[in-house]
């Protein structure tokens, strides 16, 4: 796959997951990575695999529901790599409840990591990414993208709201060549898909549901596409269908 050697990309989320299935992938095709993670034991296995693969992978361990550690790997990213390519958001918090149960703080925090820490990074990044022609990618949710169910009302809202942050953004800079793209991932098997499971009581077992990796291939073939094409929107899902 060619284009994507020698580019800066700024991953969140990088820890585990769909995040760090894309740094692999796009460490394997010689992109300069910056990695996040709240956990930096984890995001230290996963670098340790990234740089067997790229020329540079740096990391910034930090919670980003701060707005300080957001503006700190903003500003660590331009001043080891001076620029962006790509900014991919797969950060994501899943809280379930229903609202009649669920405390309004959980809605807060929910929309925190999920809405307002990529739209910060991304208001950072941006003179960026202009300069670049860079572009940007939204790891939302299937729940971002039917009405929310029982259970998913403040999760479904915050996936809701990031699809409208994503579709805003692409109309501000598209014409300046931008592109913004938007995943939409059904059940797949992660961390939080366990998480999920636990909420609604079921047993989990990962092969049914889509793999990180599946993912991570669909993001990088559309990072790909020339610049006569852009993809807006994808959606994804296991081959059994809605699980």
């Amino acid at each position: 796959m060619r284009g994507f050697r020698g580019k800066v990309v700024v991953i969140t989320g990088a820890s585990g997951g769909i995040g760090e299935a894309i740094a692999i992938q796009l460490a394997r095709e010689g992109s300069r990575l910056m990695l996040n993670g709240r956990s930096a034991e984890k995001l230290d296995l996963v670098t340790e695999r990234a740089r067997d693969l790229s020329p540079v992978v740096e990391t910034f361990a930090a919670d980003l529901a701060e707005d300080d550690q957001v503006r700190a790997l903003a500003d660590r990213t331009l001043a080891v790599f001076s620029g962006v390519d790509i900014l991919i958001h797969s950060v994501g918090l899943f809280v379930g409840g229903s609202l009649a149960a669920t405390p309004v703080e959980d809605l807060d925090r929910q929309y925190r990591v999920n809405v307002h820490v990529p739209y910060l990074l991304t208001q950072l990044l941006l003179p960026s990414l202009l300069s670049r022609q860079g572009q940007v990618v939204f790891v939302n949710s299937g729940a971002g993208a039917s009405p929310a169910g029982a259970g998913w009302v403040g999760y479904a809202a915050s996936k809701h709201a990031l699809r409208a942050v994503a579709d805003g953004l692409r109309e501000e800079v598209n014409k300046q060549g931008v592109r913004v793209l938007t995943i939409f991932p059904g059940r797949t098997a992660t961390a939080m898909q366990e998480e999920v499971h636990r909420f609604e009581g079921r047993p989990y077992d990962p092969e049914r549901f889509l793999q990180p990796g599946d993912v991570a291939a669909m993001v990088l073939h559309a990072l790909a596409l020339p610049r006569t094409a852009e993809v807006t929107d994808i959606h994804v899902r296991p081959m059994r269908g809605a699980l």
